[in-house]
Order: C-alpha cells, then structure tokens, then sequence
C-alpha cells in the first residue's frame, strides 16, 4: 500500500503552466533558456518551441532566465503573469552570467565560478561546420589540437594533454585506465551534431572529477530529449548533409525528437566519409608527400605520389549512433536513459608512414583498427529540497572501448596485430544542499572499475599463419573509489568563496605473460590514495566587473597504460613495465579578471602557473639488470614511466570582444604557455605538450536569418633551440631551418564562413577556410594541415 501510494504521488502530474520565451529582436522562440530559481532549488529548460512548464515557480520572488547570447533576466511569478507569461529576452555579445555545469556537476551560473570555463554553443558549432569533435573543441581558440593522423586530435590545455586532461560525457568519465601519454584521439567518438553544449574547464578539476583533471575538464552535454506541454506530441528533427573539399568528405546526419508529457525520446545517427587530405600548396617542401608504400604482387614497392599534396594513406569512414529515452512523470522527478556507439573504419596512422629506415619508409603497414566505443548511461535526478539535499543525482554507466594496433616492417612477411579492449564501469552519487541564501554544499560519492584485455597475435603475411605474440598490456583492473565536499559560501552579495576536498583511494591488478618478455614479476597490485582540495573566490564590484582567483590541487593516478606497457616508443627504444608508481600531484593558482565597458567592449585576462611533482614520465631503466633488449628484432634501449620529474607551466588567456554598429562585432582570443621538465640528467627542457602561442580573431556580422563570419586562426613559431629535447630528433615531423635542425614555423589561416536560414524548415552554412592555401603542420603534428578547403553543408528541419 505505502508503494502504491508513493508511485501515485511521484506520477501524478501538476496542473501546468507554460511560458514563452523569445527574442526581442526576431520574436523567435529561444531554445534551451535556462529558468532556475536557487531558493528553493529549481530548474527548468524551453523546448524548441521556446516553452517551459513553471507550475513549480508560483509565488517565487528570484526567478532568473539564462541563454548563452542574450541578457540574463530576473523576475518575480507575479511579473510573469503580468506579462502573460511571456519572456522577451534581448541579445548581447557580452556573457557575464551564462549556466555552465563544469565546475560542480550542476547547472550553476557562471557568477559563482572561481575558474575559468569556455563555452561553445549549439549555434557556434552549427556555423564552425566541425567535422570531429577535435576539430570542435578547436573552435573554441583556446585549445590547441594536436593531429598524429586524420582519425585523430589530441588536446593540448594550458601546457597539458592526453591522460592529463580529462574528458565527461553526460557526466561519465571518459578516460580508461589505457589512456597513454602519448597522443590520444578517442575525442572522434563524440559527434559534433549530438552537442547542446560543450565546456572547457581551465586548471585542476580534481576535486569534483578525480584523476586525469590537472590541465583541464572537457565537458560534453548531448542532447536533451525534450517533452510536449500539450496534449499533442511534439516531433521535431532535422537532417544534414555536408561535403567539403580538401578531403572529399561526404557527410550525412539525421536525428529526430519524439515527446509526450511524460515521455521523450531522441535518435540520432551521422556517417562520416574522409578521403585522403590534401595540403596546401604554400608552405615547407618538407611537408610534402613523394611517395608512398603500395603492396603489388607481394612486394611492397615505393611509389612516386602524383600529386605531393595529397596524404596518402589519411581516409576513413566512421559512424556515430545515439538513443535517449526520458522519464519526467512531475516537475521533481527526471529520469533518463542513454545510448551511444561510434565506430571507424582501420585509418592510418600517417605519422608513422612518414618515418623513414636507410633512405626508405620504415613501414609497409601501419594502421589503427577500427575504434569503438559504446556508453550505456542511466541517470536519476531528483528535486528534494529536504534535510539531506535539495537535488540529487544517481548516474550508472557501462562503457565498452575497443582499439587495436596493426603494424608491419616493410618487405616484411610479420603482421603484428595489437588488441585491447576495456570494460569501464562507474556509479556517482551527487548531491547539493541549499543551506540558507548564502551558502551551499556541493558533495557525493563516486566508483569507477575499470577491466582491461590486452591481446597479441603476429600473421605471417606470406602463409596467412597466425600465433600468439606478446600483448601490449597485461590482464588487468583499476578502480577509484572517492568522496567529495565543495561549498560555496556568499558572506555578502558581491563575494562567493569556495572551498573543496577529495578523498580518492585507487587500486590496481596487473597479472604479467612472461611468456615473451622475461619480467622479474608475474603479478604486481597498487593500493594507494590521493588527497586534493581547492580554495577560491568571486568578487563584483559592479554586475560588469568580475575578479576571481582559484588555487587548486590536482593528481593523476598510475594506470595499467603507466605501469605495464611495453612498446616502441620512438626506433631503438622500448618501454617496459615498471609496477613501483604512484600519483603524480599538481598544485595551481590562477587570478582571472573580466570587464564591460560601456557595453561595448569586453576584456578578459586570466593567469596561472602550475606546478607537478613526481611526474610520471619516460626515462632510462634495466630490466634483468640490462639496460637494452632485443625488441621486435631490433636491440632496443631498456626504458620505463618512473615517477623521476618535476614540471612547472605558466600562461595567460585573454580575450577581447567589441560590439560595433549596424550588426558587427570582432572578438579575439590569445593564448600563451610556457612549460619546462626536469630531465634525467638534472637539466631542464621545454615541455613537449606547452603549445606555442595561439590564437584567433573574428569579425561576426549578424542579422535575424544571416550570420557572417571572417577570422584568422594564428600560432607561433617554435625555433629548434626552444624545441623539446624529446622532439629535436623528430626530423620527420618538421621544416628544417637554415642550419638542418628541426623547427615548427609560425603560420596563421584566413577563413570564411556563411549560415543563413531561408525559412523555419531550411538552412545552408558554407566557408572557405585557409584562403590563402598554406601549408603548415600544427606543431608536434604529424598530419599537415587541411589546404584551401570549401565546405558546404545543407539542413532541412521539421
């Protein structure tokens, strides 16, 4: 009887009241408005029709409305129903006050954010024409995109990347306990056109996330499944299909929203077709392609490339499905369930075929084989307002990740074939509690167990026989078990202080083959913990001036990737396990200031400096008390991830955004880092992942259907003395300068770009982007850069 009572409440719904929201300008409905109240704690989001059901908000004196674009706007219910529940909000190119969920896992205005976070709308998406979520994240100007092959893109934050960034989607952590320090480009597994809302956290994110987030948090928020406020169901999709010129690509993409009252549901699915990439035609001779491996007749012969400019082999096929079915029986109760595959084709990895042995390629074969990836994700959230909390989250996730490695020596008959494969389950508990208007607590629980497979098999190409050769990794678990306490305290209106801490105890298996590699081990554990915490502050003196500073602590644990891989890392080296690891530990402090001038022209500038100890890094080892082996038939000096370095980064991102008449505005974004290691001999190079200076500007014309854009996309030159010690001897990789070292040139993109709604139904975005077709590698690239590349993509929504 109690069940069935508690069942009836929870499903009976409330007698509603809808709102319209729109622009003051077109009178269109504004999608994703966020309407929120924080005593007691509220939230909810229009439709595509610009509604949202407030039955909730009645009597309520602080109701705030939100868009990334437009002016926040605060109301009581009482002038709400004056207006006849309806909202017009007005348009700005200045956002002070926009809702972000980074930094505490819950919608949270940006007011109350001590560090800095990057937005990147649906809208900016739509207009970049982004063809991987790498190239999204590019967008943004503040983050540097690395690219070893065209199925790639490593990030590069603030002097930091690979599994010292972490990567959330629908608040589930992306990373596994394989993700290497090498580069990474599991970030092509999201689809750029499943994306509300994508965020970049700068600095430590440790205490809400965990390990992984000392550079910075990369927050993905899918989309939503949005629900009918009448009795008739809203449909809404759209369909697209895009095609670009510097690597034929041909893309199609459709997706569709079904809602009732209660219930919702959204499927989407993209295809993906990238031909070879073409360079541009201005730049280094050495970047050029001559030639290339093509197997004939059993042989694999050096052939002469007709056209330079093309990249061969760089072409792959990759698709990408999404389902999401949601719950919402009452205003207090949501529950949704998502479904997410992406898989690619095999896709070279281009870096490697332009490695070269005696004067020849070193490779016959060497290629990616298909990446999938698979998230199940059941997430319940619940609006209490109680003793215990005033919301609640319950997320279970189950990830399936599969990568394998294929490799062979050219004219070789050995085909070495690589597998892993990771089973990554997590469970988080979060909760906030409004403890009065002035104070709120931030805290939950989180489980992540993660079961990795590696397996090894060498073909004989010329016999098609296969054995079992070594794995890349050992047969291994890792786990995370933590705790977390945030609090946000406002003693008077103009200031927040925050203050966090994390307890985190993190465990790993590792059973060793020895069958291969005589290991002075067969089984190795690591029980250990990691303590962070963070503590900062928001001041505005006026609603345009914003002062903020965050000093944090940020740790990475040592994964199965750290502590038991052995492989090449570069020709007459290997890497072998080393079980004697622990976390690494980063202490930061960043000061971020932000002003609006007359409503006019906005500034921002934000500095940090970083500091990590006990970085876990590659350096010289013994194994059997020898320090080189005899790896894949080649004598290979002995080394090993040893917690032997200590690094230190320090930068500043600042941005400028001026409004100008008749519907113009120029924005500019620069970044600048600078990092140094601790090498094994005592010295100091630079760091390997602290990008050059980079940047971008644009000049933005914007009407109620047109928006046009031109920008210059901009990064300096890195001169061989200021190289890494670990890139000098990368020739492959960059120009040569006048004494024959290697050096990464400055280079910088004119681009176009067009989007123009015809009607409600239809809409068309183009560009040129690298106007001039210059051919430039992004440092530490091994895949050049796109040539003059027209892009045309067409949208038909219902």
């Amino acid at each position: 009887m109690i069940l069935f009572c508690v069942v009836l409440y929870i499903t009976i719904p409330a007698i509603g009241q809808v709102i319209s929201v729109k622009s003051n300008t077109t009178q269109k409905p504004l999608e994703l408005v966020t309407i929120s109240c924080d005593q007691p704690k509220l939230m909810v989001i229009t439709n595509s029709l610009g509604e949202a059901e407030i039955s909730s908000f009645k009597e309520l004196d602080i109701i705030a409305f939100r868009l990334l674009g437009y002016k926040s706007i605060i109301k009581t219910y009482q002038e709400i129903e004056a207006a006849g529940f309806q909202i017009f909000m007005e348009p700005t190119h200045f956002d002070m006050d926009v809702i972000t969920i980074s930094a505490t896992k819950w919608n949270h205005s940006q007011n109350d954010i001590t560090q800095k976070v990057s937005l990147i709308s649906s809208k900016e998406i739509a207009l970049q024409n982004p063809q991987t979520a790498a190239d999204l994240l590019n967008a943004s100007g503040e983050v540097f995109i690395q690219k070893s092959q065209q199925g790639g893109g490593s990030p590069m934050i603030r002097g930091f990347s690979t599994n010292r960034l972490l990567y959330v989607v629908d608040g589930v952590r992306m990373n596994t306990a394989i993700f290497r320090s090498g580069n990474l480009q599991n970030v092509i597994s999201l689809d750029p056109f499943n994306m509300e809302q994508t965020e970049v956290l700068f600095g430590p994110g440790s205490v809400i996330y965990g390990s992984d987030a000392i550079g910075g948090v990369m927050n993905f928020k899918t989309l939503t499944p949005q629900m009918s406020l009448t009795e008739k169901p809203l449909i809404k999709g759209s369909t697209l299909a895009r095609y670009s010129s510097a690597n034929n690509e041909n893309t199609g993409h459709f997706d569709v929203n079904i809602g009732w009252k209660k219930w919702a549901l959204i499927s989407s699915v993209s295809s993906n077709k990238f031909g070879n990439l073409i360079m541009g035609s201005n730049g280094p001779t050495e970047y050029l392609r001559p030639f290339y491996v093509e197997r004939q007749d059993s042989i694999d012969v050096v052939v002469t490339n007709k056209n330079p400019l093309e990249q061969k082999p760089s072409g792959y096929t990759q698709i990408n499905m999404m389902q999401k079915i949601r719950f919402k029986p009452n205003d207090k109760l949501d529950i949704q369930y998502g479904f997410h595959y992406s898989e690619t084709s095999n896709y070279d990895r281009y870096d490697r075929h332009i490695r070269y042995k005696k004067g020849l390629p070193r490779y016959g074969e060497w290629y990616y084989g298909p990446q999938k990836w698979m998230m199940n994700n059941l997430s319940i959230e619940h609006t209490g307002n109680n003793f215990i909390y005033s919301q609640m989250t319950i997320r279970l996730a189950h990830q399936f990740f599969e990568e394998s490695r294929i490799s062979r020596d050219i004219n070789k008959n050995n085909r070495e074939i690589r597998t892993e494969t990771v089973n990554a389950y997590s469970a988080n508990l979060d909760f906030n509690k409004s403890l009065g208007k002035k104070d709120e607590l931030f805290y939950g629980i989180e489980l992540v167990y993660d079961d990795v497979t590696s397996t090894g098999l060498d073909q004989d190409i010329s016999t098609n026989k296969i054995i079992e050769g070594p794995a890349r990794y050992p047969k291994a678990s890792w786990a995370s078990y933590a705790a977390y306490l945030t609090n946000q305290f406002h003693p008077f209106e103009k200031l927040m202080i925050q203050s966090g801490i994390r307890y985190n105890q993190y465990l790993l298996d590792a059973k060793f083959d020895t069958t291969f590699y005589p290991f002075p081990f067969e089984t190795t554990s690591m029980n250990n913990a990691a303590i962070t915490g963070s503590f900062g502050f928001v001041y505005r003196p006026t609603e345009k001036w914003v002062i903020s500073s965050n000093a944090s602590t940020g740790f990475r644990s040592p994964n199965v990737d750290d502590m038991g891989k052995v492989f090449d890392s570069e020709p007459g080296s290997v890497v072998v396990p080393n079980p004697n690891l622990h976390a690494e530990n980063a202490y930061n402090v960043d000061f971020g200031i932000a002003k609006v001038f007359d409503d006019v022209v906005k500034i921002d500038f934000t500095g940090y400096y970083t500091l990590l100890k006990d970085a876990l890094v590659r350096r010289d080892f013994t194994l059997n008390g020898k320090d080189s082996i005899l790896y894949d038939g080649t004598l290979s000096k002995v080394q090993a991830i040893q917690n032997a370095a200590q690094a230190t980064v320090y930068g500043i991102q600042t941005g400028i955004e001026v409004k100008l008449p008749y519907g113009f505005s120029l924005s500019s974004r620069f970044n600048y880092q600078k990092g140094e290691e601790e090498l094994d001999d005592g010295t100091i190079s630079p760091s390997r992942h602290a990008a050059p200076w980079f940047g971008t500007s644009k000049l933005t014309y914007t009407n109620e259907d047109l928006m046009l854009q031109f920008y210059v996309n901009y990064s300096g030159e890195r001169k061989f003395e200021e190289m890494p010690e670990e890139e000098k001897g990368k020739n492959y990789l960059y120009a040569i300068d006048a004494n024959g070292n290697p050096f990464s040139p400055s280079w910088y993109t004119l681009n176009f770009k067009v989007s123009y709604q015809f009607n409600k139904n239809f809409m068309v975005n183009g560009g040129i982007e690298n106007l001039t077709d210059i051919r430039y590698r992004p440092y530490s690239s091994g895949l050049v850069a796109p040539g003059r590349n027209f892009i045309l993509s067409m949208k038909a929504i219902f």
